[in-house]
């Protein structure tokens, strides 16, 4: 055995950009998550050529899984042209050699900020959302050591006492994105910043979810066909927004979330926030063969899950 058979032709970078030690740690800290859905591993999140809170928790999973073949789609707030979304998929692109595409039923690999695409994922493609805030308690316990022993307990006391004050106080639960759902019948966790809208979307999904946070190193997943069900009373029903009668001013679809953008003289038209779906929605209006996959919500309303 010599010194030169131990070691490799130098290279600039590690294939995928993160070093293969990162790499494996990552990987199992997946499987972990996966293992106890829900639950928050920690891990040694890497600096990547990025600030901290803008997806590096996001884009170090995106760059574990990776490979030649993979194809990648990045969205931000449901927009693919974003300037982080296109930054992240150029960087993803560059690093790895794998094709990317806009196409969410083309995509094996997709990379979301704050949502969740309205068409349905497969069992084949796995869905990595970027997390500012991972702990669900923090606005009820700012103390993670005792956040870390309620979780361990599954003491979720508190948590129900602030959707109770808000029922009180605003007649109903105020709480927008981040809506804490019980995951598995054991962890609670903040499903991203995504919208209500999107939090049903994750339950019994065909697809596998993984939720990274980079700043606060904190990584958890929900695997497939995984109960999601967002903390509610029984006589309080969980509603999403309220978007189901809303058209899309460029394409035309209807019942599907939108954005509202405001206007000069006071009034406000809607876009749908899946820039994608919506140019497929174009698409199909002006003659093209209809590439419209099946969606989570028809007319507003979500299908019945198994």
């Amino acid at each position: 055995m010599s010194l030169s058979s131990l070691t490799k032709p130098w290279e600039p970078m590690s294939y995928g950009f993160l070093d293969p030690s990162a790499k494996r740690e990552l990987r199992r800290k997946m499987l972990k998550a996966v293992a106890v859905p829900g639950c928050q591993m920690p891990y040694a999140s890497r600096e990547v050529p990025m600030a901290r809170g803008w997806g590096t928790g996001g884009l170090q999973v995106s760059l574990t899984l990776i490979n030649p073949k993979t194809r990648v789609k990045v969205i931000d707030q449901g927009a693919d042209d974003s300037v982080n979304a296109a930054s992240i998929r150029r960087f993803l692109a560059r690093v790895s050699g794998a094709p990317t595409t806009l196409d969410t039923l083309d995509a094996d690999l997709i990379q979301s900020r704050h949502r969740i695409p309205e068409e349905k994922l497969r069992a084949d493609q796995i869905l990595v959302l970027q997390v500012p805030n991972p702990e669900p308690l923090r606005p009820v316990e700012p103390n993670m050591s005792i956040a870390r022993q309620m979780h361990g307990d599954a003491d979720y006391g508190r948590m129900w006492l602030q959707l109770y004050e808000q029922i009180v106080r605003s007649g109903r639960v105020m709480q927008g994105a981040s809506y804490p759902s019980m995951v598995n019948g054991r962890h609670v966790m903040t499903p991203s910043p995504i919208p209500r809208w999107d939090v049903p979307k994750l339950h019994m999904a065909k697809h596998l979810t993984i939720l990274s946070a980079g700043r606060e190193k904190r990584i958890f997943a929900v695997p497939p066909f995984t109960r999601v069900e967002p903390l509610v009373f029984d006589d309080v029903p969980y509603r999403v927004e309220e978007h189901g009668q809303l058209t899309c001013y460029r394409s035309g679809a209807e019942g599907f979330f939108m954005n509202e953008i405001p206007q000069p003289d006071g009034s406000a038209l809607h876009e749908i926030s899946d820039s994608e779906y919506g140019v497929k929605h174009i698409r199909t209006a002006q003659g093209e063969p209809d590439a419209r996959g099946e969606t989570w919500y028809q007319n507003g309303q979500m299908e019945d899950t198994p």
